[in-house]
């Protein structure tokens, strides 16, 4: 029997090698599934089982002749190889996905929600980005959220229609490889020594893009606090600089670059750099799930995070860490102050932290009910 085609859509490659690696890896037991993204140039070697790949110009910050052209291209493509199914996440790649599915009448065309790039925007700018989710809605046959409360919460904004979308499993987009990201104290030890963190330092460390959205600013100001009452304290940042943060450094007296803090830039093994760790902070405005946070408890480490709707799925709080209020420094300060001063609390939750992701939120069981949901598409 001819296996049914699927077609992933994504901004860039490396949302495909990254979020949905494990989900393509089980769909390609029983589909072929392709990838049409931006490689802007760059090799097509992915870690993948990909069938075929499309390369078309989708842009983060497009002009509405680029997008036009891309929808084009898009659109030829699809009649041309007729797919099962075109899938796709991000806003951008969605309405491209979305338009292109509808035009081609691919049977069914699906989205994940995955966070609200909205949520923090005001005026015609919010209304327009919220219009563009709408009309996903309308032209997509199935809908998916990576997430229970961010579903609660696109019902309650009147995006979606009570029981119009579907949470796969437990939530999360593909959840923890658990044998990847697994406590190591040889790795703790080597991460720290190559950093430079002394042996006493207790490491908060935040992994993401920085940028006000994120809460990097009530970061350095909670940690410039905690570096003035204790000399111990440690701040390790992962991830790209998207709006030059690091500028504004000097302007954080008791930071001190190679004392207290080091900006580490991009890593591409977060389950080893992650390691040097105490404490996790994700103290976001806005998140769909928040993917960093469950694979940093995985690792065994307490996770500070914000209490914005997308991650309250993340941890429990004060059972595997602790929320602090979006936008608020004194509430992250004061959660920040409590993990440095009881360690066996730290232990104690990141030992619990590690046991729920094992439990519900495994790539393995996540790739399962992704499987699971194809193939009952299939018999649809």
């Amino acid at each position: 029997m001819e296996r049914k085609k699927i077609c992933f859509v994504v901004a860039r490659p490396g949302v495909a090698n990254g979020f949905l690696k494990e989900p393509i890896k089980k769909l390609s037991t029983q589909f072929d599934v392709y990838l049409a993204t931006n490689f802007e140039g760059k090799t097509k070697e992915l870690d993948l089982p990909i069938k075929g790949f499309f390369d078309f110009p989708i842009e983060r910050n497009p002009s509405l002749k680029s997008e036009l052209k891309a929808l084009r291209l898009l659109y030829r493509y699809y009649k041309k190889e007729k797919f099962f199914a075109v899938h796709s996440q991000a806003l951008s790649a969605s309405v491209l996905n979305s338009l292109a599915g509808w035009m081609s009448r691919t049977p069914h065309r699906l989205r994940i929600f995955t966070g609200q790039m909205w949520v923090t925007m005001k005026g015609t700018r919010k209304w327009f980005y919220r219009m563009l989710d709408r009309l996903t809605v309308r032209l997509n046959t199935e809908l998916l959220v990576d997430g229970y409360p961010q579903r609660q919460f696109l019902i309650n904004e009147k995006i979606l229609k009570q029981g119009q979308a579907e949470v796969l499993a437990n939530g999360s987009i593909s959840g923890v490889d658990v044998n990847r990201f697994c406590p190591s104290e040889t790795d703790r030890l080597k991460e720290r020594e190559e950093i430079g963190i002394k042996p006493n330092q207790v490491v908060f460390t935040f992994l993401g893009r920085l940028k006000k959205d994120k809460g990097i600013y009530e970061i350095l100001s909670a940690f410039n606090r905690m570096a003035d009452d204790n000399k111990d304290v440690y701040l390790l940042l992962f991830g790209n600089d998207e709006e030059n943060v690091m500028s504004h450094l000097p302007e954080y007296e008791y930071i001190n670059e190679g004392k207290n803090f080091c900006y580490y830039g991009l890593t591409r093994k977060p389950e080893k750099s992650l390691q040097a760790a105490d404490v996790f902070l994700l103290p976001s405005y806005r998140e769909g799930f928040g993917v960093s946070a469950i694979e940093a408890s995985c690792l065994g480490l307490p996770v500070i995070c914000s209490d914005t709707y997308g991650m309250a799925d993340t941890m429990i709080d004060d059972v595997t860490g602790l929320r602090c209020r979006v936008g608020d420094v004194e509430s992250l300060y004061q959660s920040m102050k409590r993990l440095y001063e009881d360690e066996s609390l730290r232990k104690q939750m990141g030992e619990k932290g590690r046991m729920r992701v094992l439990n519900d939120f495994s790539s393995e069981l996540v790739s399962n009910a992704w499987l699971e949901f194809y193939l009952q598409l299939k018999e649809k």
